[in-house]
């Protein structure tokens, strides 16, 4: 009896069942895949790489301090006889400012302001007084800072005076006033001795006092007066602040030469 060969039945066999695995794994034929997830499809794509932000290097500051000092000289006269507020101030400083050792405001840098407030001395009473504002300041180099600063001391020539608060006061010249009342009843007295002797003394001496007090009661005050050449002493009312790298100064600078205010004694003024 013949053996029958079953080897090509059972290769055929297992080729059907894992063609059978794979349809139902993907599908009938013919069938399209399944749509991609609502989350797939709206997904946005990538956002495009952004440069790395350059980082810039804030420039170093240099701080003169409240309180700091600084002469300066006046290149413009000023009077209360016509100063007004507003009206501008120019300065000049006289010596070098250092911070830590290093120079950052040479002499000869300018400074300007102006007159916040003036006034006039009275007729019988009350001193004139004038006050002023520094704002801003130029550096030999053209570099330009905004600074607040008022008087501390200023030598103007004459008997003015500075308050706690930058303010400028004129004389009250009471010295003087004292002097004109006895000079004009001394020349009473004696024209009225040559008149009438003793009793007409005392009548010219009488009547030279009231001309003497007439005479200070109607005129003003002394003026407040800078002029040219005067030199303040300012302070620094906040700190000012300066790019380091625009104060390379290895030179102290210099200052404009002007002769200084002669002295001056008080005195009154007919209007």
């Amino acid at each position: 009896m013949r053996r029958r060969n079953f080897l090509p039945l059972a290769v055929l066999g297992a080729a059907l069942i894992c063609s059978a695995a794979l349809q139902a794994q993907n599908g009938p034929p013919g069938a399209t895949p399944p749509p991609a997830s609502h989350a797939q499809q709206a997904a946005p794509p990538p956002p495009p790489q952004q440069p790395a932000a350059t980082l810039v290097a804030e420039p170093q500051r240099i701080q003169v301090p409240i309180g700091t000092h600084i002469p300066l000289v006046l290149h413009n006269g000023v009077s209360t006889r016509n100063a007004k507020p507003g009206d501008p101030i120019y300065l000049e400083t006289v010596y070098p400012i250092l911070v830590d050792g290093r120079i950052v405001i040479p002499a000869g840098t300018y400074v300007s302001g102006e007159i916040t407030e003036a006034k006039r001395p009275g007729r019988v009473k009350g001193r004139g007084e004038i006050m002023l504002r520094l704002t801003n300041m130029v550096l030999p180099n053209g570099y330009a800072v905004s600074l607040l600063a008022i008087p501390n001391d200023a030598s103007t020539g004459g008997a003015d005076s500075v308050d706690k608060e930058g303010k400028i006061k004129g004389n009250t010249n009471k010295a003087g006033d004292a002097r004109t009342i006895g000079e004009t009843t001394a020349g009473g007295a004696t024209i009225g001795a040559i008149s009438g002797g003793a009793k007409g003394a005392g009548i010219g001496a009488g009547i030279g006092a009231a001309v003497g007090l007439a005479a200070v009661m109607l005129t003003r005050g002394p003026e407040v007066q800078l002029p040219r050449g005067t030199t303040l002493d300012v302070v620094l009312d906040r700190p000012v602040f300066l790019d380091a790298a625009r104060v390379q100064f290895t030179d102290p600078g210099r200052a404009t030469t002007l002769a200084g205010p002669s002295s001056r004694h008080p005195i009154r003024n007919e209007r």
